[in-house]
């Protein structure tokens, strides 16, 4: 899909026709090689592939060629069973002409679009790009707070869930699965957020160092202002990170408790067993004499020493605080 926008917000569609004057904005939505090379054909502009987006070192994510800004971040997308998947974007920034390429449905884009569509006022591609960065904060700060009442949510399922039935609940093996599976994915919904804020992070901070002789100086401070709130939404994000940590210790601690008490009963189990099963060994021997098979009360009293071989070591470990 290829659209592009005028600065009144009309849409364009862009044909073999030169480029008009007032073509503010051309969003590439997954494009097909011929809407590329149209595009790069219209513009004078190299529009980058899928592969170069998807490269992860600075020196490739952030790029100026002849006074032209060629950036890319990762962000987040939706993915299939409303799953969210990591996807690279990419802007082409001019003085006059702003181009983005992306291969998912993101929402930010298609917010500012309806903006675009709706609001008169973005005149230039600048304020098109701060526009976009501004639309991913938000969006990624909206991720953070929901994350954090997921955390939080775990967090009482497993440390107040109750009294008398929050200890055994806890220790259900079902229970712990699904904690550790909020777990997993909250980790790694933190990671993707983390990796797109800092993209945009990134990418505000060069724009607004490298264009600042031509952007309009109002874009630069909301430039500025993005860096700031991406400095912050990052140290929420770490402060998550650690609770999502300490959470999956506890959650392996409470673990680790129920295997101990699985072998403790185990223990307890063999130690009462070993007594009248060495008494039933030895009576059960095959010797001819034996004065106790003699006796008038010998089998009630093999019973008795039986029972009681159990007893005691009960008793006694139960003394030591073992149940």
């Amino acid at each position: 899909m290829l659209t592009a926008y005028r600065e009144n917000g009309d849409d364009w569609r862009v044909g073999s026709a030169d480029l008009p004057d007032d073509i503010i904005w051309i969003d590439l939505l997954d494009p097909t090689p011929d809407e590329q090379k149209l595009v790069e054909t219209c513009t004078k502009l190299r529009v980058p592939s899928k592969e170069a987006l998807s490269e992860i070192e600075a020196s490739s994510r952030l790029i100026i060629q002849h006074g032209v800004l060629y950036l890319s971040t990762p962000m987040v997308a939706k993915g299939e069973a409303e799953s969210t998947e990591i996807s690279p974007a990419g802007f082409v920034l001019t003085r006059h002409l702003l181009v983005t390429v992306r291969f998912k449905q993101l929402a930010p884009f298609d917010s500012v679009a309806e903006r675009v569509r709706a609001d008169e006022t973005f005149d230039c591609s600048a304020g098109i790009f701060t526009a976009i960065l501004e639309a991913i904060v938000d969006r990624g700060a909206d991720a953070l707070e929901h994350l954090a009442a997921t955390t939080d949510k775990v967090s009482k399922s497993i440390f107040h869930a109750g009294s008398t039935d929050a200890r055994h609940a806890t220790r259900s093996t079902a229970r712990l699965h699904r904690i550790l599976t909020d777990i997993g994915v909250n980790s790694n919904h933190l990671a993707q957020a983390r990796d797109s804020l800092l993209g945009v992070g990134r990418l505000a901070a060069f724009a607004s160092e490298v264009a600042h002789d031509w952007m309009p100086e109002p874009f630069g401070v909301r430039l500025h202002a993005i860096s700031k709130d991406v400095a912050s939404l990052t140290d929420y994000e770490t402060h998550l990170s650690d609770k999502v940590q300490f959470l999956l210790d506890a959650t392996l601690g409470y673990i680790s408790i129920e295997q101990n008490d699985l072998f403790k009963v185990l223990t307890i189990v063999s130690v009462i067993g070993v007594p009248p099963t060495l008494l039933a060994g030895i009576w059960g021997m095959n010797f001819k004499i034996m004065p106790e098979l003699n006796w008038a009360w010998g089998y009630p009293l093999a019973w008795l020493a039986i029972i009681l071989s159990a007893i005691l070591p009960l008793l006694w470990l139960k003394k030591r605080g073992w149940f």
